[in-house]
């Protein structure tokens, strides 16, 4: 599923200049845990999310110890903590490093994006302006989407060899040790697991395979002579 088809449209978003104290009422009274900020032609320069407003009720005039242990932190960030914590405006609070995806982007590359900067939500622009935001909660639509079904191999050799190179693209698979052998479309796993999780990967990895009927996990956990190889 692509981002167009993903994203919230109806979004609130509020001026950089809007005071913190606004913003925080609003995501009270909307029940939401963030907003936009755009600026006047439309482009989103900022997300303020709750944890942007909590930050200023965890935040207390240092003393004598973490004042002497500021002078050895970086001062950039120490300031960009006091602005965001005393901040008054919208844009004295939000968060200014955005990620941002256009409409066509697939929801495997906003899972990936969101996980790699651990946010919850990110924007999607056209032309420079904000059209939607993707969050977590959309991204569970294209998880529950049901996934085209690839046609099933014809014989118990198409998928012997479909689960032999399933194996060999996952880097946790000790190919040399587990061998697979496929009648009637069932799948038996024999051989050496590492470990549980690796055995249950298996058992997933093979029922995945089209054509497969079941898997049949016959695998025995490694003995520790073979584990130093």
């Amino acid at each position: 599923m692509k981002a167009r088809e993903l994203m919230s449209t109806n979004l609130v978003v509020v001026p950089p200049e809007t005071p913190a104290t606004a913003v925080a009422a609003l995501l009270a009274s909307r029940g939401i845990s963030a907003v936009p900020v755009v600026d006047a032609s439309g482009a989103p320069v900022g997300v303020v999310t709750e944890g942007d407003l909590i930050r200023r009720l965890a935040d207390e005039k240092p003393g004598p110890v973490a004042w002497f242990f500021g002078l050895f932190k970086d001062p950039g960030k120490l300031a960009e903590r006091f602005a965001k914590a005393r901040g008054a405006t919208a844009r004295d609070v939000m968060t200014a490093d955005l990620a941002t995806v256009g409409e066509d982007a697939d929801a495997g590359e906003i899972a990936k994006l969101m996980e790699r900067r651990r946010i919850r939500r990110v924007p999607v622009v056209k032309d420079g302006k904000l059209v939607g935001v993707v969050s977590r909660a959309d991204l569970l639509r294209a998880v529950l989407a049901p996934e085209p079904q690839e046609k099933a191999l014809a014989d118990d050799t198409a998928i012997l060899r479909a689960v032999l190179a399933a194996m060999r693209e996952q880097p946790w698979v000790d190919s040399f040790w587990v061998f697979p052998d496929v009648r009637d479309g069932v799948v038996a796993l024999c051989g050496f697991h590492r470990s549980e999780a690796v055995r249950r990967g298996l058992k997933v990895l093979a029922e995945g395979v089209p054509g497969v009927k079941r898997v049949e996990d016959k695998t025995e956990p490694m003995p520790t002579l073979a584990r130093l190889f």
